[in-house]
């Protein structure tokens, strides 16, 4: 009951801050993990997102998660929260909050932070 009721919760919440996401913007911007998050998408999100064999999309692979975006705000909610194919619900992170598996999914969909830096300099 506890899981059911957190997964309602978290796709409530996740629903309210994707309201932003299927909108235009002139370059994604990258996103920057703290530390805490950083450590998560390494022992989470990083297995299957930096894996072209688990089918899940690329992180930081635009093209890729462009039509991902483009479903909405309810989809991805649901995709995230209750699993998608091969992705476990929750990515399996139980310890996340909904604006904790928000700022991981900008920031697979986003350009890589090292790849921004690198258009700075030239």
């Amino acid at each position: 009951m506890h899981r059911a009721w957190k997964a309602a919760a978290v796709a409530a919440a996740m629903s309210l801050a994707l309201s932003g996401c299927g909108e235009k913007k002139e370059a994604a911007e990258p996103v920057k993990l703290d530390a805490r998050l950083a450590d998560i998408y390494s022992h989470t999100c990083q297995t299957c997102h930096e894996n072209a064999e688990t089918g899940a999309p690329p992180a930081h692979d635009l093209a890729a998660w462009k039509p991902r975006l483009a479903q909405g705000e309810s989809v991805l909610s649901d995709h995230i929260v209750n699993g998608f194919k091969g992705m476990p619900p929750l990515g399996q992170c139980i310890e996340c909050s909904a604006d904790d598996l928000l700022t991981l999914m900008k920031f697979m969909a986003a350009p890589a932070p090292e790849a921004a830096e690198e258009e700075k300099e030239h």
